[in-house]
């Protein structure tokens, strides 16, 4: 694929079956999504682009060249060999969706490893890309000049307002993680003037009770840039830069639940009108029409009907994050010491592209009985087979979500960015999950004796009562007279007399 716009719009029969379902196509809201390139942020941009399609939304959905090309080597059965649009199958199995495929470059050869080079990378999707983008969304604009459109683009983009206000679109922000992390960021403000975050914070153990919309917090519950004390470094300026650009956004739709957050969405809307719109599941939970796998996925069913019910650990640090070996040898061996059947993923890149087994000598021989590790698998296929007990987890939002609707406790160790703060919701207000180890570095005498108490002891059953009262709140706001479809509704009409002011 070159390093060009490249559009990967839909078939002739698609089109007119289209047009025929929506004969007045200047009514029709026109929506350019913009999808971070990173998996944990495609899957949900994917679910949305779905949902806004079904809906009667005219969508282009814009993807990294990058991405489009990874997920077209790991999925060649779905997208076809040819490497061709990812909505096909959607739209054969969703009748009337209007949905365009397009990828562009993010400024940076295919080749080129993004997961060792992760600054570069961030440097060619702050400057590259937008540059890109903005020619892209300028022939979009001259091809439908007629309908209204607007711009959706994930919040961890810096230039969107800029862009939205270029081309006069309806700027409308996705946010991919809970609101919580969302509200800390509009009132970092606070958290300096109180010394809670910058120069001298580390040390700070007192509560942080006077966020609008959380009653209480530490420091360590703040994101890992948050964290930071030094908060002029590229990461935390770069998020900064974000969430301030997300400020501008005239609407901001989050991956989340109304009645999980009330209070924090309350004081997010003081700044931004925000529509809690999820969990963006697929239907079916498990049958995914669109590849979204970076990986090849290995099919874990005949493994997993082998254990009894409620039996097996999953481990699983997300699609992005990194750990360090002697973080994941003392997980190890504590997973060996705890005698516990479980499935672990191990993705190629997890300590570093240059370490591809990063597990202790002798390890994989040790657990062979008993253990099943692979470098990437279908997550709700697994989180919802019945061999499945607890869940190891980076907590990732995706996988908290996911957790959640499987009814499977959680074993925290946060890693990254949001991870922190999910797992405060977690462990500490939702009650679903327990802490891996209470203070770093983690140690396998920690490690095994957590991991068993989640499998077969009374922590587990606790933690498993807990979770189905969550689920039951997921469930009750994506169902039809839900908060969530409610919000979808609202969303849209707002968006539509928005459009219309423009």
């Amino acid at each position: 694929m070159e390093n060009t716009t490249n559009s990967i719009s839909n078939s002739n029969s698609d089109s007119n079956s289209n047009s025929k379902l929506h004969p007045n196509e200047k009514k029709r809201v026109h929506a350019i999504l913009v999808v971070l390139p990173q998996q944990g942020h495609v899957i949900p941009f994917v679910q949305l682009a779905i949902k806004l399609a079904s809906k009667g939304f005219s969508i282009t959905f814009i993807n990294t060249e990058h991405i489009h090309h990874k997920i077209s080597l790991s999925n060649a059965a779905v997208v076809g060999k040819d490497g061709g649009d990812i909505f096909a199958e959607a739209r054969k199995r969703y009748s009337g969706l209007d949905i365009e495929y397009m990828t562009i470059t993010d400024g940076l050869p295919l080749e080129f490893d993004r997961s060792l080079n992760h600054d570069q990378w961030v440097g060619a999707t702050t400057h590259c890309f937008p540059a890109h983008l903005e020619v892209a969304i300028n022939r979009i604009l001259r091809s439908r000049p007629s309908v209204g459109c607007c711009l959706i683009a994930d919040s961890y983009f810096v230039w969107a307002a800029k862009l939205a206000s270029k081309f006069g679109l309806v700027h409308v922000s996705f946010w991919t993680e809970n609101a919580m992390v969302l509200d800390i960021y509009f009132h970092r403000h606070l958290l300096k003037q109180n010394g809670h975050i910058g120069p001298g914070s580390s040390g700070r153990k007192d509560n942080i009770n006077y966020i609008p919309g959380i009653k209480s917090l530490k420091r360590t519950d703040l994101t890992s840039y948050l964290q930071e004390e030094d908060l002029t470094t590229f990461h935390p300026q770069y998020n900064f830069a974000a969430l301030d650009d997300t400020k501008q956004a005239h609407f901001i739709l989050g991956n989340t639940v109304q009645e999980l957050e009330a209070h924090t969405i309350e004081a997010v809307e003081a700044h931004v009108p925000f529509y809690a719109i999820g969990p963006l599941f697929p239907p079916g939970f498990t049958k995914m029409p669109v590849a979204t796998s970076l990986w090849a996925e290995s099919d874990c069913t005949v493994w997993l009907d082998s254990k009894p019910p409620s039996s097996v650990l999953y481990v699983s640090f997300g699609s992005y994050a990194h750990i360090n070996k002697e973080e994941l040898e003392e997980i190890a061996n504590g997973i060996k010491l705890s005698g516990v059947n479980f499935l672990w993923v191990i993705r190629p890149d997890m300590v570093s592209s240059d370490d591809p087994d990063p597990l202790p000598a002798g390890f994989r021989d040790e657990v062979r009985d008993r253990g099943m590790i692979v470098t990437w698998t279908c997550q709700k296929a697994v989180l919802s087979h019945c061999a499945i007990r607890g869940f190891l987890t980076h907590c990732g939002w995706n996988s908290t979500l996911e957790s959640i609707w499987c009814e499977v406790p959680l074993l925290c160790f946060p890693l990254l960015t949001d991870q922190f703060t999910n797992r405060k919701l977690i462990v500490d207000d939702w009650k679903i999950g327990c802490n891996l180890c209470d203070v770093k570095p983690v140690k396998k005498e920690e490690v095994f004796p957590k991991i068993k108490d989640l499998i077969s002891g009374s922590m587990g059953c606790e933690l498993h009562i807990k979770i189905k009262s969550i689920k039951q709140v997921l469930q009750n706001a994506t169902m039809m007279q839900g908060s969530s479809e409610r919000n979808v509704d609202d969303f849209i009409q707002e968006l539509s007399i928005a459009i219309q002011k423009k």
